[in-house]
C-alpha cells in the first residue's frame, strides 16, 4: 500500500531535479523565455504575439 506512494515521491522528486539541473550548476543559468514576441524566428516570419496583433488592429481601425 505505501510502495506506490513513495515511489510516485521519488519518481517526481527525480523529476523536478532533473529540471533544475540547467538552473543549479549554470552560472546565470535560467530557462529561455517561451513568449512568441522574444523569438527571433518568429519575429523573421513576422509574427507577433497576439497581445500584439490585437493592439494592431486596434490601431488599424481606430484611424479609419
Amino acid at each position: 500500500m505505501i510502495e506506490p506512494i513513495i515511489a510516485s515521491i521519488l519518481l517526481i522528486g527525480a523529476a523536478v531535479a532533473l529540471l533544475c539541473v540547467k538552473l543549479l550548476f549554470r552560472r546565470n543559468g535560467s530557462f529561455s523565455s517561451m513568449h512568441i514576441g522574444d523569438s527571433e524566428a518568429m519575429k523573421q516570419r513576422g509574427i507577433h504575439c497576439v497581445i500584439e496583433q490585437d493592439r494592431e488592429q486596434r490601431t488599424k481601425t481606430n484611424k479609419h
